[in-house]
């Protein structure tokens, strides 16, 4: 099964390398569904951009596979009088990495870039050194002042993201910005193109859906989710690679890039359809890593599994490096790993089939 063919990685580079921060997706989805166009029966959308492709949508039992569309980014708060940029945050976006780092401001003219700013080594007091915050750290698009920051189409307002690009690091490490959570629609798109590729034919409607929103508390996910009011629901998304320095994996967990998909443990999952899927990784010989949530997942597994009177919903996870940096990395075979047990767990999906404990 060639999964990450030539195609498939052209494709995951130009959605990555496209810009769609929280709130500003259009672009990236309209990529997402011309890409997906030929694997699916029809398109649903919703007023803020989700974007969800159906196969067999005259179908009454409904099963979701899902990721997240957006990426992190700033947003222009205030522009001082000698034309320097305050931010404040679209999602969680990192204080701490932002200076000397170039910017695209997207604005009606078109992308301004610009760098973050931040004072020479040689101007800063040893062991008095100011620290990146959020009210420190700033812009410099290179304007005298802010009349001609004005001038230029910046204003408050304007989205702020990270230009850089998608690359493959020793071969099989993939790195770029926004890997949380385009990787998933990535994902969930292969999927699709195995399902048509390999001529399978399901039993119910699988609705391949590209949320909008995430990184600012599952909107995009609490909305679609009233529309298509589905059965079950299998998430994607990733989670932190804790074997780098700095993590403490007595608090975080065990899990590694390279060592499989993560399946999580949480409230917001349902035990039956996760035992499902863990069932479908051995049988597949499909390696995976186990992680507990303790209250909440954080991801759009939440809300799927708590709109609609209860849908049965699991997570699996891509490790992932560095997240919400511009270096997110992850490893080529998870990628492929995940797409598989998502693939064989739709397999293995009967029509009807409620995960009730009490059947």
């Amino acid at each position: 099964m060639n999964i990450l063919d030539k195609k498939a990685l052209t494709f995951l580079e130009n959605y990555l390398n496209n810009a769609a921060p929280t709130g500003h997706e259009s672009g990236g989805q309209k990529i997402w569904m011309e890409y997906l166009k030929p694997y699916v029966d029809e398109f649903i959308t919703d007023v803020y951009g989700t974007a969800v492709g159906v196969i067999n949508p005259e179908a009454e039992f409904k099963v979701v596979i899902e990721g997240h569309s957006d990426e992190i980014s700033w947003y222009v708060n205030y522009v001082s009088d000698n034309g320097l940029i305050y931010v404040i945050r679209n999602g969680g976006s990192d204080h701490q990495i932002a200076p000397s780092k170039w910017v695209n401001i997207h604005t009606n003219k078109g992308i301004v870039e610009g760098v973050f700013g931040w004072p020479a080594i040689h101007t800063r007091r040893s062991g008095k050194e100011e620290v990146p915050k959020i009210e420190n750290i700033f812009i410099d698009i290179g304007a005298k002042n802010k009349e001609e920051v004005e001038k230029i189409g910046v204003h408050v307002g304007c989205v702020i993201t990270y230009p850089d690009t998608f690359k493959i690091l020793n071969r099989d490490k993939f790195v770029c910005r926004a890997i949380d959570n385009r990787a998933g629609g990535f994902m969930i798109a292969q999927v699709a193109r195995l399902l048509k590729d390999n001529n399978i034919k399901l039993p119910f409607g699988l609705y391949i859906t590209n949320s909008v929103q995430e990184e600012v508390g599952l909107r995009g996910a609490e909305m679609i989710t009233q529309t298509i009011k589905p059965n079950v629901a299998i998430v994607t998304d990733v989670c932190h690679d804790t074997s780098t320095p700095m993590i403490n994996q007595k608090i975080e967990g065990q899990t590694e890039i390279g060592k499989g998909p993560v399946i999580s443990y949480a409230p917001a999952v349902q035990n039956l359809l996760r035992e499902r899927i863990i069932e479908t990784a051995e049988s597949k010989k499909i390696p995976f890593q186990r992680h507990a949530s303790s209250r909440v997942t954080g991801t759009d597994t939440d809300a799927f599994a708590y709109s609609n009177g209860g849908v049965a919903s699991a997570l699996i996870s891509l490790p992932l490096r560095y997240m919400h940096t511009t270096v997110e990395m992850v490893h080529k075979d998870d990628v492929e790993n995940v797409i598989k047990l998502i693939y064989e767990t739709v397999q293995a999906i009967k029509e009807g089939e409620t995960f009730s404990y009490f059947d």
